[in-house]
């Protein structure tokens, strides 16, 4: 079998479409959650705790003053820019709460699936079957 066969093959498996579509959707997502964290969550959350732009939180390692932009900062020498991680912390928590949710919604369909009809009996064997078979028996012997 040629390189080429064996990859189509593989590539035409449902699960690796599945995962492909999942990884493309779940990119997207990601973008979403992070302008959800970065546009909507932490200026309220900035706003609670008095005006605080946690995007410009670092500490400076580098003798830079402390009012400067994170940008400038950076320029200037190395920083601990601990505000964006907080930031990404926030982002990674509501996508795992949407993830959990995700799973426990499909887990709750799996179980309120009706469960599949049992197998039906086999159908008796119909008389002159069993009379053969009585016949071949009795030959056997």
């Amino acid at each position: 079998m040629s390189m080429a066969s064996e990859f189509k093959d593989f590539i035409s498996k449902g699960n690796v479409m599945d995962l492909a579509v999942g990884v493309i959707i779940g990119a997207a997502f990601g973008k979403i959650v992070d302008s959800l964290v970065n546009d909507i969550i932490m200026p309220i959350v900035g706003k609670i705790f008095g005006g605080l732009d946690f995007s410009n939180m670092y500490i400076p390692l580098n003798g830079q003053e402390m009012g400067m932009v994170l940008v400038e900062a950076k320029k200037a020498g190395a920083v601990l820019a601990y505000g964006n991680f907080i930031s990404i912390v926030i982002n990674f928590i509501i996508l795992a709460f949407v993830i959990f949710q995700m799973v426990k919604m499909v887990n709750r369909m799996k179980k309120e699936a009706p469960p599949a009809a049992p197998p039906a009996a086999p159908a008796a064997t119909p008389d002159d079957i069993v009379l053969l078979r009585e016949i071949r028996d009795a030959l056997k012997k």
